[in-house]
């Protein structure tokens, strides 16, 4: 009798979470939100999605007044929720997990304030400014237990997911050299707010220009397609193209990263002529490129087909979704996942290892 009470448990279970009334990262009760800073040109990401219902934004940290009072996440959700404090904004409103939309600098910060509290963290990509901010910040992470996630747009994009599922199937075969194209005209040029580009184009804020901006969606894709393993060097060429609108940061960055038996070349750039975050990799027996968000080419047994990306499931579809179901325990967060705390260490040490070469003219050693 007992057994068949247990199973019957583990049926229902089962159905429960196979049924479509549950949604992982959309059902139960709505997340916690915090957020902090407003100044990053993404915070659209949570004004879009305010009202979906599965998150509530319980409170906002801004230390900037101007930026506080104005901006437009507070359109949506009332100025009684800002905090000109973190640590007040945290305790006060006590969210489970924090998303922080201000300086990449500021990422540190945020872990330090949050993890000791219990509260979980996703930021906006790249993980941090270098890789002693890195390291010190997945030490609280891991300390604390909390997750540490970090959010790219490709991530959600199924034409990537698509071409990683066709390159397992060993559809063209072993990989032997990928590269990502990613960035925009500028900026300046495409029209970033001002409390955005203070930031964006500051060494310090942002820890470098087109290097740190785009470079990191490559790193974080190599990372990814190479199951976390190491490169055996990075080679970086940095230029200042626009030196009259960019004077303190590189706006153009080309990244190789050197495998035993795979080249990966990443191009960053805030001078290309349109908007671009598309890939190709090439493989032993044919090429996929990944042309945009869903659509693709696969060159296979010698003809080329054109492909669209079938539609990626929640929560992996959506970065909240994602979020949420981390949170709550609905998925476990893979080391090779690309919100994963393992890659983005990586892409901060990629990044700055780029930097570095960039200055001296040769490859550095991983």
């Amino acid at each position: 009798m007992k057994t068949c009470n247990l199973l019957a448990r583990g049926l229902l279970l089962a159905s429960f979470f196979l049924s479509p009334v549950f949604l992982y990262g959309q059902s139960g009760k709505p997340l916690r939100l915090g957020v902090a800073g407003v100044s990053h040109g993404h915070l659209a990401e949570v004004t879009r999605r305010v009202e979906r219902g599965d998150f509530v934004v319980v409170g906002v940290y801004e230390a900037n007044q101007q930026i506080r009072e104005n901006n437009g996440l507070r359109n949506k959700i009332g100025g009684a929720a800002f905090y000109a404090d973190l640590d007040e904004m945290l305790d006060q409103t006590k969210p489970e997990v924090v998303v922080a939309y201000g300086s990449v600098y500021d990422h540190l910060s945020v872990v330090e304030a949050c993890a000791p509290r219990g509260i979980h963290v996703m930021v906006e990509k790249p993980l941090a400014v270098n890789t002693e901010h890195a390291t010190r910040m997945a030490q609280l992470a891991g300390k604390h237990k909390i997750h540490l996630l970090t959010n790219y747009e490709t991530t959600w994009y199924s034409a990537n997911h698509e071409a990683y599922r066709l390159i397992q199937s060993d559809k063209i075969g072993a990989i032997t050299r990928v590269n990502v194209y990613d960035g925009h005209q500028g900026p300046i040029e495409i029209g970033c707010g001002k409390e955005f580009l203070d930031w964006l184009t500051d060494p310090k804020g942002n820890g470098g220009g087109a290097v740190i901006d785009f470079g990191c969606y490559g790193a974080n894709l190599a990372a990814w397609l190479m199951k976390g393993q190491k490169p055996l060097s990075v080679y970086g060429v940095l230029q200042h193209q626009k030196p009259d609108k960019y004077p303190k940061v590189d706006d153009d960055a080309t990244i190789i990263l050197k495998y035993p038996s795979v080249t990966v070349q990443i191009m960053g750039s805030w001078n290309w002529p349109i908007n671009r975050k598309d890939m190709h990799i090439y493989g032993s027996k044919g090429y996929i490129y990944q042309d945009t968000p869903t659509r693709m080419r696969v060159y296979a047994d010698q003809k080329e087909t054109l492909l669209d990306a079938p539609a990626l499931q929640p929560p992996y579809n959506d970065s909240f979704y994602y979020l949420k179901a981390a949170v709550r325990g609905e998925i476990q967060v893979s080391p090779t996942d690309l919100s994963s705390l393992e890659n983005n260490l990586m892409v901060v040490r990629i990044l700055e290892a780029a930097i570095q070469s960039s200055r001296t003219g040769k490859a550095v050693a991983f």
